[in-house]
């Protein structure tokens, strides 16, 4: 092979992988500081989003801004309706997806499963409730919180320090209702009656919103635990069912927050 063959390749080879490497380090970039995939493993917000969506997270939405940023990129503070997803304030390694129900100064307040905030009662399209029957400090809160021992035997492992979350946010109460205080968030799943949310964790801090859900950019029909554990059963089920198990008609379906000012 000639010098200059083998310089022409050479150089080839040093083209391709600059190439690829910008192409890499652009998703890089892309997927933790644009934007973040995040799978939904629970069903507590149904069916706005249900288990086994997958999502793209627009993390730019609530980043903070600063002096210069502001000027050019649409930083916002969440908003009362909007979906959020979170670092889960009792264990931060874990994500969680609600809707935020209470701002910084809002009053809340739940009676027989409606939702007041500063003594509006609010228009909620897309909660559902799945158990007709009435829980005190579920469906009426805020109120007295529950035995710790309950909290444990009802959330297993994290039952001890949910309810330290709880009894925390609770010292924000007065005159029956809670006063969300400033820099934190309350926020509930819209499968109300099955979800392990605010109330039973506490409020939700601002530097723990990673963004809101943009888009499903694919959906399958699981269960949770397939989803927490990725089993090999897990991906031979979808070898198996990719077609079938698919939703669809939940492909590229944006996630909308519900305006509640």
């Amino acid at each position: 092979m000639s010098n200059a063959t083998s310089s022409k390749t050479s150089d080839a080879v040093k083209g391709f992988i600059n190439e690829w490497s910008l192409n890499i380090l652009i998703l890089l970039f892309g997927t933790t500081t644009l934007v973040q995939a995040f799978i939904v493993p629970t069903p507590s917000m149904d069916t706005t989003v249900m288990v086994g969506d997958h999502m793209l997270v627009d993390k730019l939405a609530y980043a903070p801004s600063g002096a210069i940023s502001r000027m050019f990129l649409p930083y916002a503070d969440p908003k009362r309706g909007d979906i959020i997803v979170f670092r889960y304030p009792v264990d931060i390694r874990q994500n969680y997806v609600k809707r935020v129900i209470g701002v910084p100064g809002d009053r809340v307040r739940i009676v027989d499963k409606m939702v007041s905030v500063n003594g509006k009662l609010l228009k909620e399209p897309y909660k559902q409730h799945v158990y007709p029957e009435m829980q005190a400090y579920r469906d009426n809160f805020p109120g007295e919180l529950p035995p710790r021992e309950s909290f444990a035997r009802s959330f297993q492992d994290r039952g001890g320090e949910m309810w330290d979350g709880a009894s925390a946010m609770l010292k924000n109460v007065q005159n029956g209702e809670l006063v969300v205080p400033p820099d934190f968030y309350f926020a509930m799943g819209d499968n109300r009656d099955n979800s392990a949310d605010s109330r039973y964790w506490g409020l939700v801090p601002r530097e723990n919103i990673i963004g809101k859900p943009a888009i499903i950019f694919w959906s399958y029909d699981t269960d949770t635990t397939s989803l927490t554990g990725y089993s090999v059963t897990h991906f031979v089920d979808i070898a198996l069912n990719f077609f079938t198990k698919t939703r669809w008609e939940r492909q590229f379906k944006l996630v909308r927050g519900y305006s509640q000012e």
